[in-house]
């Protein structure tokens, strides 16, 4: 039986202003093309070693454990929790949207003993708060967002290292709407373990997740050191704790992997890897305060054009991501057939959001190689022009 051959892909362009992913910079397509070389490959064990000294200034640490989790940024959190925590330890989550629910689900099924702190979505936590919490349940780990897509908002994080210093946790922080869009300075701040993705303000696509672990937090990691019985020499000892229950994300052989040691534990996805390092060459060659600025300034001119259509944005705008602004959906206006009318005549996307929010508001991001006027301004001028089609029904 004759099968119709299938064609090459020729996707439509489409300009990609909701909250991720969105579209990549020319220059991290064009690295992803090159040649594949194997994983032990002497040029690409260079590239390895520079990527991580790329993303030590990314993340602004010296921490010797820079690496990539092989997978999307939900990878590099399931890397971490499932590495960070023993079955029945505490764990606090500060929920201030989805994803600190997520980040609250992904600790259970670790068998960790999970509290949960909330905010209204909208809003973020006062230091004082966490605080509160860690001294009331003294977990072992305390685990947040700095930015969640789902809200908008963006966490301040200078105090929780330090408090979580102070009461004897590690603090793991979810980065992956934030990393190279606002400050992150990790080594200021006291962090112990953060998790990022590309497909947010690093312009690169979804696939692959930067971590940076702290000396302390990586010492944890590793007394639980179990090398895979295929790999073991003779006089192997394994770790002093319970063995980390994923063998993928286990963050003790992925270290050996990223090692000079070179410990074989999974085939590296070779392009992601050239993706991450030309997005973290990128950010550095602009400089990371012009990074921050052009984010910033791209946010302004989003709440500027929600002011000129009359539209309010959502939530408190002294703790809104520089990256994504919630816009609320006019009464009378339908949401979904807006954002669809957007996509199909205009070629641009737009998003809504989750739960209590989903139809009620848009998410419009201005991020990575999309955080620049000309592409906020091509995204209003589509606004306003269905915008005008809507309200004439």
């Amino acid at each position: 039986m004759a099968h119709k051959p299938v064609p090459e892909l020729k996707p439509v362009p489409r300009l990609l202003m909701g909250p991720g992913p969105i579209n990549a910079y020319p220059q991290v397509l064009r690295a992803m093309s090159v040649q594949l070389l194997g994983q032990f490959d002497p040029q690409f064990r260079r590239y390895m070693a520079e990527t991580s000294a790329l993303y030590r200034q990314v993340f602004r640490t010296r921490n010797r454990q820079t690496l990539m989790v092989d997978g999307t940024a939900r990878a590099g959190i399931e890397a971490a929790l499932v590495s960070l925590i023993e079955p029945g330890d505490k764990v606090l989550v500060a929920v201030f949207g989805r994803f600190g629910h997520l980040l609250a689900e992904i600790a259970s099924r670790c068998g960790a003993v999970v509290r949960t702190i909330e905010t209204p979505w909208g809003t973020v936590f006062e230091p004082e708060a966490i605080e509160r919490a860690v001294k009331k349940h003294r977990p072992k780990l305390v685990a947040t967002c700095q930015g969640d897509t789902s809200t908008t908002m963006a966490q301040p994080l200078a105090e929780i290292g330090r408090i979580c210093a102070r009461y004897g946790a590690f603090s793991y922080v979810d980065a992956t709407a934030t990393l190279g869009g606002m400050p992150l300075p990790v080594a200021r701040w006291g962090l112990d373990v953060v998790s990022a993705g590309l497909q947010k303000c690093l312009g690169g696509p979804s696939g692959i997740a930067p971590m940076t672990i702290s000396d302390r937090a990586a010492a944890a990691i590793y007394r639980r050191r179990h090398i895979e019985q295929g790999l073991q020499k003779k006089g192997y000892r394994p770790g002093r704790g319970p063995r980390i229950r994923s063998n993928y994300f286990d963050l003790a052989m992925i270290m050996d992997y990223w090692s000079e040691q070179a410990l074989n534990h999974h085939t590296e996805a070779t392009t992601m890897l050239y993706a991450a390092r030309e997005c973290a060459r990128l950010l550095l060659a602009e400089g990371l305060e012009h990074a921050f600025a052009r984010h910033a300034a791209a946010s302004r001119l989003v709440l500027a054009g929600l002011r000129e259509l009359e539209l309010e944005p959502y939530g408190d705008l002294a703790h809104k991501m520089p990256n994504v602004t919630g816009v609320w959906i006019p009464q009378g206006v339908d949401g979904e057939r807006v954002r669809h009318r957007m996509l199909e005549r205009h070629n641009i996307e737009i998003g809504t959001s989750f739960g209590p929010l989903h139809g009620k508001i848009w998410r419009i991001g201005a991020m990575g190689a999309n955080a620049r006027p000309a592409a906020v301004r091509r995204t209003f001028a589509a606004l306003r022009q269905v915008l005008r089609g809507e309200r004439r029904r």
